[in-house]
């Protein structure tokens, strides 16, 4: 969306419209166009003016019907605007007929996000899914794109061809479609290759709604210095950190691509890569802005999305975040597997800090371990991957007590010994289903 406004160089101004239907509520559709609006300033337009049609259901010929659209074209001539933007997907035939009466560029939601995705995309990964969703999105819109489209291609050698342009474009899309979808394919296994040499870590990746203050906790947990604005889909590129507190196993931080209403569905199928690192991750920490008036439905976008993607409940955390903003406090939710805290401010970040690490103690098992000292690799291996709470030397063997993560025990599980001597406690005291929400 760098389009000038008239000339003047500044941003464009720009008209958002949606539409209250039989079974919709105006509190919903204000909500939704609100978050247009946002999505436009996101795009470097401004927002002049907002109008939501009633009807019982969308027009087939212009979405709001001929007479609110010749009432956005008046406030379109009144405003200056060169663009208007409608909350819904809308069809090549609405697009073209809607250009008609108002007199200027018409998109919807779909193209706006997909506008901000490309201006945002800077890993070769997230410029591949955003091009390919981009190509699908043109794919059943090209009718409307060129007036050639519709002509028969013509020229010294194409004369007889029986394919008109329309046709030809679609198929180079169709082409460059399936090339894009093998190089995301051939990312996606270096990924998985990533994803396994970091199986010592404990890996934590960071969800939720875009602007829900995701990198400013992941800064907070990593002191890292990701990109932590006041914009919607500041993250695109899943980032990764260590964190910077002790704990049982080497904990990394993932900051993933946020959520959204009304998210196309060929993004969601374009950007599933970046958000395997979700799905692959131990833990999940669902971010929710816990002082956003509309942090339910927030939260229910977020956890539809962690349902869409098989990332079973007990595997999330719920992180409600802005906690410096309360009016209340979160902990009358009585919601289970929740912390309330401020990312910006460090409030309770201490209490998320201890619920990882809790959940890493309860993925392990303190045992006792007798080790020969000749098994040189087998000791430094337990060195790297284990804390070791005592340890003793017995002649040729090393006597130890250690937490041993799961996944790995195995390798010693031929040198533990009766426990008598040792913990009587083998996973960690702290279920993490009870843990308790966190005051604020």
């Amino acid at each position: 969306m760098a389009h000038s406004n008239g000339g003047s160089g500044g941003p464009e101004r720009a008209i958002v419209a949606g539409l209250i239907t039989r079974d919709g509520s105006r509190t919903v559709a204000e909500e939704h166009l609100d978050e247009l609006a946002k999505l436009v300033e996101a795009a470097g337009g401004t927002v002049s003016a907002a109008l939501l049609a009633k009807r019982p259901a969308p027009d087939a010929a212009m979405y709001v019907g001929k007479g609110k659209a010749a009432e956005i074209a008046e406030l379109a001539k009144r405003h200056r605007a060169t663009l208007v933007v409608f909350d819904d997907d809308l069809s090549p035939a609405q697009i073209r007929n809607l250009e008609k009466v108002i007199e200027c560029k018409v998109i919807d939601r779909s193209a706006l996000i997909l506008d901000i995705f490309a201006r945002r995309a800077r890993s070769r990964e997230s410029r591949t899914q955003v091009e390919l969703a981009q190509l699908k999105y043109l794919l059943p819109r090209l009718t409307r794109q060129w007036s050639h489209l519709s002509r028969q291609a013509g020229g010294i050698g194409t004369r007889g061809v029986g394919e008109t342009q329309l046709e030809i474009d679609r198929r180079m899309i169709r082409t460059r479609i399936s090339r894009l979808d093998d190089e995301l394919e051939k990312i996606e296994k270096n990924r998985e290759t990533q994803r396994k040499s970091r199986r010592k870590a404990f890996t934590v990746a960071l969800v939720g709604y875009t602007n829900a203050g995701k990198s400013t906790l992941f800064n907070q947990l990593t002191r890292g210095s990701a990109e932590a604005v006041d914009k919607l889909f500041a993250t695109l590129d899943a980032k990764l950190h260590k964190s910077h507190f002790d704990a049982p196993r080497e904990t990394v931080m993932i900051d993933t691509v946020g959520f959204i209403r009304k998210l196309p569905h060929h993004l969601v199928a374009s950007f599933r890569s970046t958000m395997e690192e979700a799905v692959s991750a131990d833990l999940v920490l669902h971010v929710i802005d816990g002082s956003h008036p509309q942090s339910d439905e927030q939260r229910e976008v977020g956890d539809q999305v962690l349902r869409d993607l098989g990332i079973p409940a007990d595997r999330v955390i719920e992180v409600y975040n802005k906690s410096d903003r309360f009016a209340v406090g979160i902990g009358e939710q009585k919601r289970r597997h929740a912390v309330a805290l401020s990312a910006l401010t460090g409030e309770g970040c201490e209490r998320l800090i201890e619920m990882i690490r809790d959940r890493e103690l309860s993925e392990g098992e303190v045992v006792n371990l007798e080790i020969p000292s000749s098994e040189s690799r087998l000791l430094a291996s337990l060195h790297e991957v284990a804390q070791i709470e005592q340890q003793s030397i017995d002649e040729d063997r090393m006597r130890f007590v250690a937490w041993v993560p799961d996944y790995i025990r195995h390798q010693f599980e031929p040198f533990e010994v009766g426990n008598g001597d040792g913990p009587t406690v083998r996973k960690s005291a702290v279920a993490p289903a009870d843990l308790p929400i966190a005051s604020s």
